[in-house]
């Protein structure tokens, strides 16, 4: 059976590569959308430095129907407008941008269902 130290390092090499792809996903497309006047206001909210990265990977990766629920929330200005990003990007953006938030969001999920599976206890039901 697969231990918690091999699932363990599984979500740490994702962390891992979803870094790196953090790194060429901002300095290949978010530099390029960042110096386009036209895209310049829609990138979303940063928060922290960066944010505004995962902010254009959410809108390039989520279907656009939920995007257009996000934009059309109060809270609309915290998120990038995805039809803009899409006249302004090429499909290797969009892959790339795809690959970084899903492993981001796997990565991360991943870890907090083994942090919550391990601290309940229910680790050992599921692999021994």
């Amino acid at each position: 059976m697969i231990s918690e130290k091999t699932i363990f390092s599984i979500l740490i090499l994702l962390v891992f590569v979803a870094a790196i792809l953090f790194i060429i996903f901002g300095q290949v497309t978010v530099r390029k959308l960042r110096k386009i006047s036209e895209t310049k206001d829609v990138l979303g909210v940063e928060f922290l430095s960066g944010w505004d990265i995962i902010n254009i990977a959410q809108a390039l990766t989520i279907p656009r129907k939920w995007s257009h629920k996000l934009r059309n929330s109060p809270l609309s200005m915290l998120y990038a407008d995805p039809d803009q990003l899409y006249k302004h990007t090429n499909k290797f953006d969009r892959f790339l941008a795809k690959s970084f938030y899903i492993l981001l969001m796997t990565s991360g999920g991943g870890g907090l269902l083994l942090f919550l599976m391990d601290m309940l206890g229910l680790y050992s039901l599921f692999i021994k």
